[in-house]
């Protein structure tokens, strides 16, 4: 449908944006075949480092180090031994995996069989192909990106890196660039190079990115390479003034890049969070109509979005809302501009995390930028606990009109009047006890509650139903 679109349009080119069809080799050379620019890498490159297993390979050739693990797809019948001599713990990931999904951490020996089935499944629901890999785990990591762009004369850069450590269930919540505050002058040149020698060594076009885990001792693993645009290529634009849309399309239409890597400088620091629809206490999916929305505006502040009132927020597809950014001369100055962002973001109809993301800028580990992957259940437990403590307190104190104090007309998520946000906090309070309840020697989960949803790993239970379909 999409190449009859392009055919009776008249387009010349297809730009597949960074989701859905944007690393599916097949698609680009089906553009190809019916003489319709793919905007792009080349679609064998596309497809070697979108094989997990194939990037592992070519990143070692290209002289970048790897974390342990295995060249080829686990076969259950060798799983066992494999593990054990891998090590626990360890990570099985689907080999045509992307966006965190087909990731289960196995910590023991029990784990390891059920937890191959799960991942298997879910790669084949989600990729078409049950095959699959294991990978030395590496905790509290920091999840270090480099961004690259290169034309079809041979000419590559990169436009440094960026920070993605804050991370649920391996899905992205903030990323910010530079990563200054945690990397070196030396480990950021160490990184940015060992991504370009990769690009390199592929002989890389458009835009890509190449993600490494950068250990607490300042060890450099290589990750993965995602070949396309990044969902967080805003923050890279506003801290460089590279419009990275516009220099793909020039390389797609066999331009050459028109800057040198002495062009490419770092100008103050810039942060994103993203928005989904979701209770920020609960993390239930939600969706319906937008009936309100209020969106900030303002100097050093960017919003990549299609929300209006009337829209419709679905389950169907990817359930992000809105990219918010902000920018500041440093690191300090950008947290407080997005604080101030995120206070003004209002949405009515549906519910967002907002709330979450604002205690997440304010938690002391990211203003001191000490944060890892690891980090975000650590805060969420203490989220949690501090939600529990409240309502044991009696501190939920109501102002006349009936709103809690500090969130009045919905400024703590906007769309939640006081009455909505005193039954949040007990609904959060109640799952708190519950999981403590489950980490005790005899837990219980009483009949009346059921049916019970374990929503995460190990972060909290849910008794919610929406309609007769269980969210799990």
């Amino acid at each position: 449908k999409i190449i009859d679109a392009a055919k009776a349009s008249g387009a010349q080119a297809v730009h597949p944006g960074y989701g859905f069809l944007s690393e599916n080799a097949d698609f680009a050379r089906l553009c190809q075949e019916e003489g319709i620019c793919f905007v792009g890498p080349d679609p064998d490159v596309m497809e070697q480092m979108g094989d997990k297993i194939c990037s592992r390979k070519l990143a070692r050739k290209a002289g970048l180090p790897i974390l342990p693990g295995t060249d080829e797809a686990v076969a259950n019948e060798q799983a066992a031994t494999t593990a054990w001599e891998l090590g626990f713990p360890l990570m099985v990931k689907a080999a045509e995996g992307g966006g965190g999904i087909g990731i289960h951490i196995i910590e023991s020996q029990e784990e390891l069989m059920p937890l191959i089935e799960r991942t298997r499944q879910v790669a084949e629901s989600a990729f078409g192909s049950s095959r699959l890999f294991f990978e030395r785990y590496l905790k509290d990591a920091s999840h270090i990106e480099v961004q690259l762009i290169g034309d079809q004369h041979g000419n590559l850069v990169h436009l440094y890196e960026r920070d993605c450590s804050v991370q649920r269930r391996n899905q992205k919540l903030v990323e910010e660039t530079p990563a200054t505050a945690k990397l070196t002058p030396r480990l950021r040149r160490r990184v940015c190079s060992l991504a370009t020698k990769l690009g390199n060594f592929i002989g890389y076009t458009s835009t890509g990115t190449v993600e490494f885990l950068v250990s607490a001792d300042g060890s450099v693993f290589f990750l993965e390479m995602n070949t396309r645009l990044q969902v967080e290529h805003g923050v890279t634009e506003m801290v460089t003034g590279l419009d990275l849309v516009e220099l793909q399309l020039r390389v797609a239409a066999g331009e050459k890049l028109p800057i040198t890597q002495d062009d490419v400088s770092v100008n103050g620091h810039a942060i994103e969070v993203r928005v989904y629809p979701e209770d920020p206490e609960t993390f239930m999916p939600d969706a319906g109509e937008i009936t309100d929305l209020h969106q900030p505006v303002g100097d050093n502040i960017r919003i990549d979005s299609a929300l209006c009132s009337g829209y419709t927020v679905g389950l169907d597809y990817e359930p992000l809302m809105a990219k918010i950014m902000a920018w500041g001369e440093d690191r300090g100055q950008a947290i407080k501009t997005l604080q101030r962002a995120l206070l003004e973001f209002r949405v009515e109809g549906v519910k967002c995390n907002v709330p979450l993301l604002r205690d997440v800028l304010a938690t002391k580990e990211f203003m001191a930028a000490t944060h890892h992957t690891c980090s975000m259940p650590i805060w969420i437990d203490e989220f949690k606990t501090r939600a529990l403590n409240k309502c044991a307190s009696g501190k939920m104190h109501k102002n006349g009109n009936g709103h809690r104090n500090g969130y009045k007309n919905g400024q703590a998520n906007g769309n939640m009047n006081g009455q909505e946000n005193g039954e949040r906090e007990i609904a959060a309070a109640i799952g708190v006890s519950l999981a403590m309840a489950m980490k005790s020697a005899q837990p219980m989960a009483p009949a009346a509650f059921s049916p019970w949803r374990l929503y995460g790993r190990r972060e909290q239970l849910l008794s919610r139903t929406l309609g007769n379909r269980g969210w799990q």
